[in-house]
Formats: structure tokens, sequence, C-alpha cells
């Protein structure tokens, strides 16, 4: 059996490590939680030389071991805790290669714990373009390491740090520099009273305000005595520490790294000027959403009409070729109908991806955080709160999850509330569904009036999230200061590797994570649409029959007549006439209501519910959205998805929690319900109120 060692990437924010993560596994990778907090965790498996086996865990970036935030302590604790499972018997930090004086502080520090460090300088693509020359050999000798110069975007050095990995052994543990000298006398007691136990170690265990839960407190129950200095005395010495630090850095780049500023070709600061201008930059902005949308639409028609007419096809062949019976129905009808109502979605949601990735990976995504700070402010959220917002297009659930970065407590509560109100790829199914069925397919000024649509709901949400955070930023009585800090990432060409690996893994957590409740869901809906109780859902038959004996009826109209009673009078029938009353003002009939409250599950259920229902009511349609197309109101014999109603319809998407895996996020990151009951009760009466009045005026 091959021996798998642990292997730690670390490094500071936008220095590419997740390109060198996704270098060194591929697809081989999976995504989790630490136990017990909301911090994402990375890891994959790595095939090295000689058969040995690397398991890779991607730390969050951190600029330095001195933790403020607790991305930042996930990475303090594993490196201090040797009985960690995931203790990295070699670690590496990723620099970028533009950027060395700043990335090698966390390098010094992290050699200062004794752990066998290779140092990855990322980009050198880029060190002609940049003027930028490095003496590997002299750095090697001054930092006490071995180096890969690697270009994940060239794919060159990764097979020669996959060597020095293997080799991981016979790199030296010794430190860099004697940080100790900030104050010899101090940490001269320090270690005469653990001897045992590395100086720089017990230094951060004093310095840092984070849980070492994982630690074993008794063997440092004597640090007490060495707390004793006032928190302003500590942060002296960090401070003296970090000057130290950079005096030796700098030292070290003065003989191994030469920078010839006359050589340099830079375009960043034009387009900076360019694309955070405070009139062009929001239009800009504005232009590649609607570019994105549009996108959307033309290029998933191809794809999404082959899997609409695979699924109808299957569920043809199904019920036409399998022995009639409740298992025929289930899988024609129900499972099918079901699974068939997400996968169809597939383009566009693998698209939406896309381009965030592209977004993301060229650094124009930070430019848009710099850019919306000025936005943000007014509504009490900062250029940080952006970063959860434009996530939660995505999903709610990370986004809410990526507030932990946010330091100011009450900035991280607002943008906790107001997060589900952006719009996330779960209602994604539902609004292009809508749209195709009550906007018509016209252009204006060259746009799809349906891009146009999808891109205005997007809008919608966002502004409903500003306007609740500007409320709850006049009520909410938590005193806290707060500044603004965002590091501009050159710009880069992305990644296709990067750029694939983000939307194959996004796209099938998205189609799994819905899936499962969408066959459960099918599964049960089946069940209550295609049984009932009392002489009229048993008899229906007969009852029908009798009705239209005088009429001169096609058996196919027959049948269609047959399964609309049986649907009507079965147990999803009486449940939804029971909460028609409710409804009825917003434009919807009862098999909506039936969607709607399957979708407090999760919003994508939406259509998978719709398909379920649909097609047990009528069997002659080959598509979900021709049998709401074709749904006619019993009492108004009008459609029931006309203009008023379908527009009703989007915007109580658009403002209504219905996600139960949000709320329990939410839950979990305030550590009381009373946030997410709060969340729950107004974002659901906000959407009925508006759905309301938006039905009554178009009608």
């Amino acid at each position: 059996m091959s021996k798998q060692i642990n292997v730690a990437l670390i490094g500071n924010p936008n220095t590419g490590k997740t390109s060198v993560f996704n270098a060194l596994t591929g697809l081989n990778q999976k995504v989790g939680n630490y136990p017990g907090i909301t911090v994402e965790k990375k890891e994959g498996i790595c095939k090295l030389p000689r058969g040995v086996k690397a398991h890779i865990i991607d730390l969050p970036g951190t600029y330095s071991l001195n933790a403020s935030s607790l991305d930042e302590s996930v990475v303090i604790e594993l490196l201090l805790n040797k009985n960690d499972k995931d203790f990295p018997d070699v670690a590496i930090v990723v620099c970028d290669v533009e950027n060395l004086k700043r990335n090698l502080l966390l390098y010094t520090q992290i050699k200062d714990l004794e752990i066998p460090t290779i140092l990855a300088i990322n980009m050198s693509d880029r060190m002609a373009y940049k003027g930028i020359s490095l003496d590997i050999d002299t750095l090697e000798k001054e930092l006490n390491t071995k180096i890969a110069l690697i270009s994940t975007k060239k794919k060159t050095g990764i097979s020669e740090l996959k060597t020095l990995i293997t080799d991981y052994k016979n790199l030296s543990t010794e430190p860099c520099l004697n940080a100790n000298d900030i104050d010899p006398t101090y940490f001269k007691d320090l270690k005469s009273a653990f001897p045992n136990q590395l100086l720089y170690k017990l230094w951060l265990v004093i310095t840092q305000d984070v849980n070492f839960g994982k630690i074993d407190r008794q063997a440092f129950d004597a640090l007490e005595d060495f707390k004793t200095k006032s928190n302003s005395d500590l942060k002296r010495l960090q401070q003296k520490e970090t000057i130290k630090r950079y005096q030796f850095i700098n030292n070290t780049l003065k003989k191994g790294q030469t920078i010839d500023l006359s050589s340099a070709k830079d375009l960043r600061i034009r387009l900076d000027r360019i694309l955070t201008h405070k009139f062009w930059g929001y239009l800009i902005f504005a232009t590649i959403l609607l570019l994105i949308f549009q996108a959307i639409y033309d290029w998933s028609g191809i794809p999404m009409d082959f899997i609409d007419n695979t699924f109808a096809s299957l569920s043809e062949w199904a019920n036409n070729t399998l022995p009639e019976g409740s298992f025929t129905s289930l899988l024609a009808d129900g499972i099918i109908p079901g699974i068939g109502g997400v996968i169809i979605f597939i383009p566009q949601i693998a698209f939406l991806f896309f381009f965030l990735a592209l977004l993301e990976e060229s650094g124009y995504m930070s430019r848009v955080v710099f850019l919306m700070d000025k936005v943000m402010r007014p509504f009490g959220l900062s250029g940080k709160s952006v970063v959860p917002l434009m996530s939660g297009t995505a999903c709610a659930i990370p986004a809410v999850m990526a507030t932990r970065n946010i330091e100011s407590w009450k900035e991280r509560l607002i943008t906790i509330l107001v997060t589900p109100f952006t719009t996330c790829s779960a209602r994604l199914p539902v609004y292009l569904i809508l749209i195709a069925l009550v906007i018509p397919e016209g252009s204006f000024l060259g746009f799809s009036l349906q891009a146009l649509t999808l891109l205005l709901l997007y809008i919608i949400g966002f502004v409903a999230a500003i306007g609740s955070a500007f409320v709850l930023h006049k009520t909410l009585k938590i005193k806290s200061k707060t500044f603004f800090v965002v590091e501009m990432p050159n710009y880069k060409t992305p990644l296709f590797k990067n750029v694939a690996i983000t939307v194959i893994e996004k796209t099938k957590a998205f189609v799994l994570g819905a899936g499962k409740i969408i066959l459960a869901i099918s599964i049960v809906l089946w069940f209550l649409a295609s049984y009932g109780p009392g002489e009229n859902f048993n008899n229906a038959e007969t009852i029908i029959s009798e009705q239209f004996a005088n009429d001169n009826i096609s058996e196919d109209e027959l049948n269609q007549h047959i399964a609309s009673f049986k649907l009507e009078n079965s147990y999803i029938g009486i449940a939804g006439h029971a909460i028609e009353p409710m409804i009825s003002p917003l434009g919807y009939d009862w098999k909506i209501g039936i969607a709607l409250i399957t979708s407090f599950a999760a919003r994508e259920v939406f259509v998978g519910t719709l398909a379920t229902i649909y097609s047990v009511g009528s069997d002659d349609e080959d598509t979900i959205k021709n049998r709401m197309a074709s749904e006619i109101h019993p009492v108004t014999k009008k459609p029931v998805f006309n203009f008023a109603s379908g527009i009703s319809l989007m915007l109580f998407y658009a403002f209504a929690m219905q996600c139960m895996s949000t709320l329990a996020i939410v839950k979990r990151e305030t550590n009381s319900w009373k946030w997410p009951t709060s969340q729950l009760v107004f974002m659901s009466s906000f959407a009925y109120v508006v759905a309301l009045i938006t039905y009554q005026l178009l009608k």
C-alpha cells in the first residue's frame, strides 16, 4: 500500500493558490466545511513520483499568522496542532512573483514553526513582462528551502513541484531568522518555562485571540503568567516582529531579485481608470451583466431543446412500452418529469457559473467590489458586503458563509439578513420558465426582451437587498466601527482549467443537491396526485364518461377530462383547493399553490413540482412549458399563466424566503433562531404583498 502524505497549500489571497491546487488535483477533489464551523474546506488527492499519494488541503487565504478572521484562525489552528489528522507533513507557500516581498512574510512565520516548507513562486510567465529576474540558488540559500518556479497558465514547473513534495524529508526545517530578538529577556523566560515547546508556537498561542480547541490546554496553563503584558505591549511586540521580518525579506530580495522597471509594460493603471470610473465603471458593469444574460438565453437554447425532447420521449417510451400499473405511472409521470424539470436548466446554470468564474479569474471582480463600495456605504454596508451579495447569485448558503470575512458584526449581520434577496441559481429555473411563458420573444435595442426581463429581476433582487440593508442599518442598535480595504490583483487571462473545474463542481453540487430533494418530492407528489379519498376519485372514469356521454368528443379528450377530474379530487388536489382562497387574489390556482408549498423546501422544487402535476393532468403535451401554457382557469376560462399572474409569480419568488437550508445556515451563523425566523416572516409577507399589488394592477 502506497504511503499518503499531508500537504498544506498556504498563501495570501490572489496568489493563484487555487490554480496550483487545481493543477495538482484536477477533478479529484471535494469541497466541504471544517467540522463545527462554516469555513470552506477544499481537499484533493495528487499522485506523486515513486507511487506516493499526497492529500492536498487548500487552506483559506491569509496574509500572516496574526489572525483577524475565522478563515485565518483555521490556518493557525491546523499548523499548531500536530495531533490533527490533516497536520501537514509538508507545507507549500504559494507566492505571486510580482508580490514576493509581501508574500514572504507568511513564509518566514511558517518556517518558525519548523514545518518542512516549499516555496512555490507562481505566475513566472509574467517575469519577462514585468522585468523581473530571480536568482533561485541565492533565494534558496537565504530562505533555507527549495523553490519551485511555476506557471499554472503555461503549465510549467508543476512536475518539479511534485518532485519536491516527494522529497520533503530533505527540506531544512531551520527558521529563516531569529525573531526572538524583539524582546530577548521575555522570550528567554518563555523558553525556560516551556523547554519542550516551540518558542514561536508559544508566542502565537499568547497573541492570537482564536479558539485553540484542539490543542492540549493543560500544557499551556502557565502561559497566563506570560500574558501579563498589556494588549498594547503585545501589539507593539507584534509590530516589532513584523518590522524585523521585513528587514530580513528586503535584504534577501536585494540579493536574489532584480526588477528592471524600464522593461515593465503595464496597462493596469489605464484599465483601472476606466473600469473603476465613477460613470464608465458602472456602465461597463451593467453592460457586462446584460451581455451575460443575453448569452444565457441564446447559447443554451439548443442543449435545452435537446434535453427537453429527450425527457419527453423517454416518458412517452415508458408509458407505451412498460406494462400498465403503478410503477409505470410513477416512472413516466413522476420520476422522469421531475428529474427532467431540473436537468433541463443545467445549460443556463452552467453558463451563469462560467461567466462568474471568468469575472473572478480575470481580476475584474475585485474592481466591482471596489466600485460598489461607494454604493454600499450609505446603506450601512461596505465593499466587503458585495462579495457575499455577488456570491448569492450562485447560492445563498456559501454567500452567507462568506460574511465571515466582515469584521464588523453589524455589517456582517445585515449582510446575512439581506443576501437571500439576491437572485440565486435556484431561482433561475423558475424565472426562465415563467419568462418563456409570459414574455414575448421580441427585442429592444438589439437585446432580447426575455434577457432584459431576467436582468431586471436580478436588479430588483439587488435593490431589495440594499433597501432592506438601509432599513436595518437605521433600526438595528448595534455600535461598530470598520474600514474597507480590498486588494486589487493584477489582470490575468482566465485559466480554462480553473474555469472548467469551477463550472463542473458548482453545477454538479447544484444538480445533486436539488436532485435529491426533487426526486423525493416527485415521488410524494406522484402518490398524492395519483390517489385520493372518496367516490369521486375512485369512480372518476364512470362519472366523466356519463357526463360526456352525449358529447361528441374523442377518446383522447375524454381521457384528458378523466385525468383532470382525478387530479382535482386527489389528495394533492384537496390540499391545493384548501389554500386556493389565500392565493387566488395573486392570480394563482390550486396547482400553483401546491408548487408554492413544496418550494419552501427549496425554490428549484417549483419546476419539478409543476412537471409532476401537469404530466399527471395532461399526457398529450410534450413539455412543461406547453403544459403550463395550455392550463385554463376553470372560473375565468382564461390562461392561468397570463402576463399579470406570471409577473406576480416572478416577483413572489424574487422576494420570498423559500430555502430551508439557508435558514439553517443563518441560524448557525447568528447562533440564534431570532434572525432566521424574522427573515422568513418578513420576506414571505413582503413577497405576498408585492405579488398581490402587482396582480391587481396588471390583471
